[in-house]
């Protein structure tokens, strides 16, 4: 089998599993992707640091209908606080776009990794002790914090090419957001992020030459569309899926989960 081909067979194979895991924790699949597109692109020949960026903005991209797919099902269930995503787009549109146009250009791969495992690792952790816990005594703050906060959060997941749930979830839980209509609300808030980030790879990569064929600057576009198309079938299993367990339990799913991708990532670096 071609290699080009292989590898979108292999990306379409794990957009199954992110579109599953995106349906059930909301995630919208990067903090999936990342790893798993370092280690195929970095096999396929391309730079270790050009690696990571590229598995960023690809995953960053494919969150555009992974998103879709898994707020739509979220909706059904009434899991989405439409007046709070509205609420927090603007201030995500204009972080994703300063990531992806300008940040993530000129920070080294390797960083990107370190700073990748980091956040996981402290969101984790934080989870797993129950820092952040359903009933929590605060309340949402006003629209300008909220503004601030989601610039925070699209800043830093068009940073890593991620939908934000990493961030959002603990967020909105830790404000007294019930966990299920958190994790609803950040797959909502997954679409504007990563329309924004894409937007700023294209621009951030406009004049670099492809990595391989099919990449556009920092996108691997037959990533994008390999993983789409099989995550999108996959993301309402898991939505489905998410309805049906104890909060406490998809809680320590979601720390686990980031926790382990954290120390792929932090060895990675390392490495």
């Amino acid at each position: 089998m071609d290699i080009g081909l292989a590898l979108v067979a292999e990306l379409a194979a794990l957009g199954v599993a992110v579109g599953f895991l995106a349906g059930l924790l909301g995630i919208g699949g990067g903090m999936v992707l990342v790893p798993f597109l370092t280690f195929l692109l970095s096999r396929s020949g391309v730079d270790s640091s050009r690696a990571v960026t590229m598995a960023i903005a690809t995953s960053g991209t494919t969150i555009l209908f992974t998103s879709l797919s898994s707020l739509t099902a979220h909706h059904r269930h009434g899991a989405v606080r439409w007046g709070l995503v509205v609420r927090l787009a603007p201030g995500i549109v204009l972080g994703g776009l300063a990531a992806g146009a300008g940040v993530l250009a000129l920070v080294h791969g390797r960083w990107l990794a370190i700073v990748f495992a980091a956040v996981n690792a402290v969101v984790s952790w934080r989870m797993l002790r129950g820092a952040q816990t359903e009933g929590a005594r605060r309340s949402l703050p006003d629209t300008p914090a909220l503004l601030g906060a989601g610039a925070g959060i699209g800043f830093v997941s068009g940073l890593l090419g991620a939908g934000g749930a990493f961030l959002s979830v603990p967020f909105m839980v830790w404000c007294g957001v019930p966990l299920r209509q958190a994790v609803g609300t950040s797959a909502a808030l997954g679409f504007p992020i990563a329309l924004a980030a894409s937007s700023g790879y294209v621009i951030g990569g406009w004049n670099l030459p492809p990595a391989l064929p099919g990449a556009f600057g920092f996108i691997y576009v037959p990533g994008v569309l390999a993983v789409a198309l099989a995550s999108v079938t996959f993301a309402p299993l898991g939505a489905r899926a998410a309805h049906r367990m104890p909060v406490e339990r998809l809680r320590r799913i979601f720390a686990l989960l980031l926790m382990a991708l954290a120390a792929y990532m932090a060895w990675k670096a390392v490495a």
